[in-house]
């Protein structure tokens, strides 16, 4: 049987001084971000962006590499024979889209959307653990390091009582940092659990009004603190050592959300001043959409330009060679198609 406690945790060991203030600090950034994200008024432009980045980062968790370029090109829909990484990476950002739609849809998350966030992640249809003698291991050393609840009935419950604490009115950052660690105690899916929890993080977020848009991640800080990430899990389970591991995590989001902003920022500043570029140096063919989807898609085919501004192929192929013509974008072959590369976003994105 598992010694998994069922949620809530005791209040004394989650509303500690020292939690109570990284809540504070985590809740001004993430407010900071709220506010500046509206900044760019085309949220898609936002959401790619970062979307791409998580879904990079978060596999790499995994072990699963792919480069931001390939990415790009496998979004753009023009390479024939995407790698398997890059194809996981793209499952990813699919699975996430399919949490921020349903969620969108009826304002709460359940143990269904959950399921069918790790399918679009796995795709398969595996679902929930049915099958006891799943261990977490030490990669280096192979000592079990956690044994999650082995019985169908067991992960069923435990589900229920993580939906229902994720749901209910308490929206503070600190419970997100429980919630996680919960759900990846639960271990409930044979493949993905940690992804889906990831996935989870952002849309807590959403649920909890703390974001309009799904663009705050913690994969990039989790890498950068792998090690420690791991160790504080662990010290949860062993020494019920709460504070340790819900301070962390609430440094992770007033981190994440810090850089979040300035990145932002930058991309409000590269998007104004191609606007002013293509206004001046490019008059005959400026339109607010034409930019604007140079920002969306920072691989861009002469299809897209013909489907969303509703113009000419020939048009939007001369549209393209100005806007290359003046050092916005640079063109690469991908087969035989053309993609144009917005180079001063690209470079802003692989930073």
């Amino acid at each position: 049987m598992s010694e998994l406690q069922k949620l809530p945790i005791n209040s004394s060991k989650t509303e500690t001084i020292n939690i109570l203030k990284a809540e504070t600090k985590a809740s001004r950034a993430l407010a900071e971000l709220k506010g500046i994200a509206n900044l760019i008024p085309n949220q898609s432009i936002l959401i790619n962006a970062v979307v791409l980045q998580e879904s990079k980062d978060s596999s790499e968790i995994e072990n699963i590499i792919t480069t931001k370029d390939e990415l790009y090109k496998a979004v753009s829909e023009t390479a024939k024979k995407i790698d398997a990484e890059t194809k996981e990476v793209m499952f990813y950002r699919e699975a996430l889209y399919k949490g921020f739609n349903q969620l969108k849809e009826h304002d709460f998350i359940s143990i269904n959307d959950i399921v069918n966030i790790q399918k679009v992640l796995v795709q398969n249809e595996a679902g929930i653990r049915t099958l006891p003698g799943t261990k977490l291991v030490n990669d280096r050393t192979n000592e079990v390091v956690y044994t999650p609840p082995q019985t169908k009935e067991e992960i069923d419950g435990y589900l229920k009582n993580f939906t229902e604490y994720l749901n209910d009115q308490d929206d503070s950052l600190a419970k997100l940092a429980v919630l996680h660690y919960q759900f990846e105690s639960i271990h409930p899916f044979y493949d993905g659990n940690g992804r889906t929890g990831r996935i989870i993080n952002i849309l807590y977020l959403i649920l909890k009004r703390r974001l309009d848009v799904p663009i705050l991640y913690l994969s990039s800080y989790i890498i950068k603190n792998k090690e420690r990430y791991y160790k504080l899990l662990q010290k949860v389970r062993a020494e019920e050592n709460w504070e340790d591991w819900i301070v962390f995590m609430l440094k992770g989001i007033e981190e994440t959300a810090t850089e979040t902003i300035k990145k932002v920022i930058s991309i409000k500043n590269l998007l104004d001043a191609a606007v002013e570029k293509v206004k001046s140096q490019a008059p005959k063919i400026y339109s607010k959409e034409l930019v604007e989807i140079l920002f969306e898609n920072p691989y861009c085919r002469i299809d897209f330009i013909v489907n969303l501004l509703g113009v000419e192929r020939k048009a939007a192929s001369r549209y393209l060679r100005q806007l290359e013509g003046i050092g916005l974008l640079k063109c690469v072959k991908a087969g035989k198609d053309n993609l144009f590369i917005n180079i001063g976003l690209m470079e802003l994105l692989k930073e």
